[in-house]
C-alpha cells in the first residue's frame, strides 16, 4: 500500500489537543481535511507526521511549538489609544478583533489587556508557545 509523500494531496480526520487535554480542534463530524503535502497548507509538523502514513493508518503526535504556529513573541502585544479604535466598539479581554494593516491586508489580533486610556492587542495566533498533539488518521491518499 502507498505511503503519502510530498506532491500528493491527502484526505485526514484529527484531533488537536493541548497539553491539559483540552480539544482546541478537531474534524469530527464534517468532512476530512485535505490539502497537498509540501505546500505548508498546515503547520509543518502536522505535514511531517502524516507524510509516510499509510490510508487507514493513525498516529498520536506531539508538536512542539517551533513546528505549530511558532514561540510566542512579546514584541508582538502593542498598546493602541483608546482614541484610535473605532467609535462604538466595546473590547473586551479575550475577544478577537480583526485590523487592517498598512498594507491592506488584514490580521487577527486578541484583546490582551485594558485601561482608560490603552488597549492592549496581542498579534501572537492564539496557539503560538504550545505545544499540540494531535490523534490523526489518514483516509486517502487522492
Amino acid at each position: 500500500m502507498a505511503r503519502a509523500r510530498a506532491g500528493d494531496t491527502v484526505k485526514v480526520h484529527y484531533t488537536g489537543k493541548l497539553d491539559d487535554g483540552s480539544v482546541f480542534d478537531s474534524s469530527e463530524g464534517r468532512d476530512p481535511l485535505e490539502f497537498k503535502l509540501g505546500e505548508g497548507h498546515v503547520i509543518p509538523g502536522f505535514e511531517k507526521a502524516v507524510e509516510g502514513m499509510k490510508k487507514g493508518e493513525s498516529e498520536t503526535v506531539t508538536i512542539e511549538a517551533e513546528d505549530a504556529y511558532g514561540p510566542y513573541q512579546d514584541e508582538m502585544v502593542f498598546q493602541v489609544s483608546n482614541d484610535e479604535m473605532p467609535d462604538g466598539l466595546d473590547p473586551k479581554v479575550g475577544e478577537p478583533l480583526q485590523m487592517r494593516q498598512s498594507d491592506g491586508s488584514m490580521v487577527v489580533v486578541t484583546v490582551k489587556g485594558i485601561d482608560e486610556k490603552e488597549v492592549a492587542l496581542d498579534a501572537n495566533h492564539p496557539l503560538a508557545g504550545k505545544a499540540l498533539t494531535f490523534e490523526i488518521e489518514l483516509v486517502g491518499i487522492v
